[in-house]
């Protein structure tokens, strides 16, 4: 009797690239763990907390101001968008007379005689005279320092200041405020106190930006002094002296690149 061969069961072999095909599905769709979900409320949680705060924070600014300040605060802000509705409006007026023909090269001719001065008075080449203010610091102890003139600046320039003098030197975009022993300089020239500053403008504008509650005169020194006083006629005669150019030279006009 002869025994017969007994067939062992074969298994299907499992698919390689399928069980590839698998693993990467798994490493591209991880699942969320609880840590994640926290991590992500708390991280949430906080940006949502920050925001809540600062807008906190600027309502407790302006619910502490009296009504008469905050009605200065609005009639700033309404000054500010008077004089760019004006702007825009020289602008349209200006492009209308360009655009006009004939006459469009005079209107050219003019307007650039106009835009040379506005340069010549931002870059300090030339003097200038209008309403303004005139702010006077005294500071006997010798306690202001060059970074708080240079707020003083800022503020004037946001209010609309056309030209600045501080004592006998002219203030542009470029000019310089350090400290130095017993005062400040402005643009290298040593400034002693009392200070002068006088700045071309909307002399009211520039006043209420200054004056406002918390602002640069009520955050100078407790030993240090400021007054504003809006003047009909400042005239600002200091001038810059432009500095010969030894490397650059005008170039080409650039193409526009398509």
């Amino acid at each position: 009797m002869t025994d017969e061969p007994t067939s062992e069961p074969t298994s299907e072999p499992t698919s390689e690239p399928t069980s590839r095909w698998v693993r990467l599905a798994r490493a591209l769709h991880p699942r969320t763990t609880r840590a994640q979900v926290l991590a992500a409320v708390l991280v949430a949680s906080l940006g949502f907390a920050l925001v809540a705060q600062i807008s906190q924070r600027d309502d407790q600014r302006l619910t502490g101001l009296r009504q008469s300040e905050l009605v200065q605060i609005l009639d700033n802000i309404g000054d500010r968008r008077d004089r760019l509705a004006d702007e825009q409006s020289d602008l349209e007026a200006e492009q209308r007379q360009l655009s006009s023909g004939a006459s469009g090269a005079q209107a050219a001719i003019e307007a650039a005689r106009e835009r040379l001065d506005t340069l010549g008075i931002l870059a300090g080449t030339v003097g200038a005279e209008g309403t303004g203010v005139e702010v006077f610091i005294s500071d006997p102890k010798g306690s202001v320092r060059a970074a708080q003139v240079l707020d003083l600046v800022e503020e004037l320039r946001d209010a609309g200041a056309e030209a600045i003098q501080i004592g006998d030197t002219r203030v542009v975009a470029s000019t310089a405020f350090t400290d130095v022993p017993g005062g400040i300089a402005v643009a290298g020239v040593r400034q002693s106190p009392p200070y002068t500053v006088l700045a071309i403008g909307d002399s009211q504008t520039m006043s209420t930006a200054l004056e406002i509650p918390g602002g640069v005169i009520a955050s100078l020194p407790e030993d240090a002094r400021g007054t504003v006083a809006e003047k009909e006629d400042v005239r600002v005669t200091a001038l810059l002296a432009v500095p010969t150019r030894r490397y650059a030279q005008p170039a080409d006009p650039a193409t526009p690149s398509k």
